[in-house]
């Protein structure tokens, strides 16, 4: 089935010129895993956490899950999440353009643990990428925690049919072969591999805004992984600049690391994807987590550039970071960062998917390139779950009467 959204408006695209822009959107199939007693459907699927490009073959793609059915939670041990599927396996999803534009279905690939065991998206325990969640399930029994669990957000399909994830916990990146199986995770803290770490400041992300996108550059040497939102750091109360991002470049041969600032429109953001134009540049997708209609919404995509912008590493192994004076960066506004010579990510608007094609989901988290002239998008569909007055419920696309789908957009430029 196709969603077909065909308003012809002037857009600044990647260079700068003016040129059209198209939208077609495919729906992605799915299954029902369970209904509840109060006739909530939970739906196999929930793909669009993160998309890729299937190296080789553009009519081929890939989509990812997070970690499962979920949704936030206040039971009687504290704030947590209610899991009502909590065996559910994060896994990719292969998929294909149909001629007629439909999506098809061709194989799912489950994550699995070092041994070989299904992985779950529970949470970590402690000192291995914890965030303080307490795990429910639908008897508000305390679920058990799994130390390779994901909630897995950032998808990178390599050529030699291997998989990198970010996750929104640890955070973590993990390698995993063709079949799932994981090969090495590395961490700010806690279970890497290899002795290979991506810095420890990451570990003072807000819990569930972790590293939520994640791409390759072309030439397959460098991992880019950009985190969802500012970093708590050292402390929530202690933050000055709320929309400061961090962006992490990650050399696969030997492990180093540079860290670059990206300044987003509202503090209310997420940065939730990105996707490579060439080794320097890349697509951004910032966002509000709106529908369309119901508040004001915007789902940007943005051209960046690394180019210019400052390496803040430091010294990786510092639990805060580099320091300005003695302060966090996230505790200095971005004209004290300027003033000190700190250069941040150079941006560039595209365009405003909801101003221009009406896009009317709320999550928009998935990106790749299809070819020069066509960025496809995915949006998460939380499995069509939602939680109101701390039950669970289902998530109604608004204006109509139907569960939220997983839609691909194909967007011509």
């Amino acid at each position: 089935m196709k969603k077909i959204i065909n308003l012809i408006t002037s857009v600044a695209l990647f260079s700068i010129c003016t040129v059209s822009l198209f939208a077609e959107g495919s729906i992605v199939p799915y299954k029902t895993l369970k209904t509840t007693k109060d006739g909530v459907e939970v739906r196999k699927g929930g793909f669009g956490s993160d998309a890729c490009a299937f190296p080789g073959d553009s009519s081929k793609f890939y989509l990812i899950t997070d970690r499962g059915p979920n949704i936030d939670y206040k039971g009687a041990q504290g704030k947590g999440k209610l899991f009502p599927v909590p065996e559910f396996n994060p896994e990719i999803g292969l998929f294909q353009f149909k001629k007629d534009g439909s999506v098809k279905l061709l194989k799912t690939i489950g994550l699995k643990s070092p041994d070989g065991k299904k992985i779950t998206g529970l949470p970590n325990p402690e000192g291995k990428g914890a965030t303080g969640e307490i795990a429910y399930d639908m008897n508000e029994n305390i679920l058990g925690l799994d130390e390779y669990g994901l909630d897995s957000e950032g998808l990178v399909a390599m050529k030699d049919g291997s998989f990198w994830i970010s996750d929104e916990y640890g955070p973590h990146i993990v390698h995993f072969s063709a079949k799932g199986k994981e090969l090495e995770r590395i961490s700010p803290f806690g279970m890497t591999t290899n002795g290979r770490k991506i810095p420890a400041v990451l570990a003072t992300r807000r819990a569930n805004r972790g590293m939520e996108g994640l791409t390759k550059t072309p030439d397959e040497k460098y991992l880019i992984g950009i985190m969802q939102s500012t970093l708590y750091n050292p402390s929530k109360k202690d933050v000055v600049n709320n929309r400061l991002i961090r962006i992490v470049k990650f050399e696969l041969a030997t492990g180093k690391t540079w860290q670059y600032l990206y300044q987003q429109n509202k503090e209310t953001d997420s940065c939730c994807g990105i996707t490579a134009l060439s080794n320097d540049e890349f697509i951004v997708i910032e966002r509000d987590g709106n529908f369309a209609g119901e508040k004001e919404a915007h789902k940007y995509l943005f051209k960046i550039t690394l180019n210019d912008a400052t390496d803040v590493n430091g010294d990786m192994t510092a639990k805060n970071g580099m320091l300005i004076e003695g302060k966090t960066l996230e505790q200095c506004t971005q004209s004290e960062l300027l003033e000190k010579g700190i250069s941040f990510v150079k941006k560039e608007l595209i365009t405003d998917l909801a101003a221009e094609i009406g896009y009317g989901h709320d999550k928009l988290e998935g990106l790749w390139l299809l070819n020069d002239n066509t960025i496809c998008v995915a949006n998460d569909n939380d499995f069509a779950l939602i939680e109101k007055d701390n039950k669970l419920c289902q998530k109604i696309l608004p204006e109509t009467d139907n569960p939220e789908d997983d839609v691909i957009y194909s967007i011509k430029f």
